[in-house]
Formats: structure tokens, C-alpha cells, sequence
């Protein structure tokens, strides 16, 4: 064996470890949207009620500031559960990604209403926001389920 052999086979192998960078970003920017949705829900069932246009106008920001900030957590989401292989991803995690996916395209097509005159948008706001808002609901209290269970076992 030559020397330089020698030296290649003694070099450790470069262990990767997980990005913390990832998860954090992840966690501080994923419930963001939730709570600009939720304000999108109230905004709608107000301005049904009221028909004040101010409330339309105000979901319609909401729900579009939403739809922005969705974007990052989202691609951190889709990088963790189907693109990075490091470790396994639960069933949970992967009903999670789906839900918030077609969440997402619920809130996309109550952008669109939005965008309507007036009271046209109306009752399909509130039935795309209350879809939408749903849907994360879902998916947040699984993965906080599925969180406090991995808590548990950690315990044991």
C-alpha cells in the first residue's frame, strides 16, 4: 500500500449532522400563518355580518400576509419530510405536510374570492377560511400529539 493510501484510509469519515438552523426557522415561522388565517376567519364572518367593507378589505390582507409568510416553513417542511433522508419521518409528518398543502391551496383560492366586489366574495370566504383554518388545526394538534408521545417515551 503507498503512502497516500495510507493517509486516505487514516482521514475520519465527515460525519453530517443535522442543521439546527432548519428546525428553528421552521418553528418560529410556522405558526405565523395559522394565526394570520384565523384573523382571516374572523375578518370574514364579521364582514358577513356587518358588511362593512373595512373587514373584507382586512381579510383579504391577511389572508394574502399569510399566504407569504406560509412560504418558508413550507419549503423547510417539504425539504424535511420528502426530500432530506437522514432519519425517518413519521406517518404524522407526512399527514401534516398534506394537510397544511391543501390548506395552503384553500387559503390560495379564498385569496381569489377576496379579490371579488364586495359582498360577492361572501359565503365563500368564510367557507375557504373555515376549511383552511380546519385543516391547520388538524395538522397542528397531530403533530402536538405526536410530540407530547415522543416526550413520553423520552421519559420512560
Amino acid at each position: 500500500m503507498t503512502l497516500r493510501r495510507q493517509i486516505m484510509s487514516a482521514r475520519p469519515a465527515v460525519v453530517r449532522h443535522p442543521s439546527r438552523f432548519a428546525p428553528a426557522i421552521f418553528e418560529l415561522l410556522n405558526p405565523i400563518p395559522y394565526g394570520l388565517f384565523v384573523g382571516t376567519l374572523i375578518f370574514d364572518v364579521t364582514y358577513m355580518t356587518t358588511r362593512n367593507v373595512f373587514w373584507g378589505k382586512g381579510a383579504a390582507w391577511l389572508v394574502t400576509a399569510g399566504l407569504i409568510i406560509a412560504i418558508i416553513p413550507r419549503l423547510l417542511n417539504l425539504g424535511h419530510v420528502w426530500i432530506q433522508r437522514r432519519r425517518a419521518v413519521s406517518c404524522i409528518g407526512k399527514m401534516d405536510f398534506w394537510l397544511n398543502l391543501v390548506a395552503i391551496i384553500a387559503a390560495i383560492a379564498n385569496a381569489l374570492v377576496h379579490s371579488r366586489d364586495a359582498y360577492a366574495m361572501v359565503p365563500e370566504n368564510v367557507v375557504l377560511s373555515v376549511v383552511t383554518v380546519a385543516l391547520l388545526s388538524i395538522a397542528h394538534i397531530a403533530m402536538a400529539m405526536d410530540r407530547l408521545d415522543l416526550a413520553e417515551a423520552a421519559h420512560e
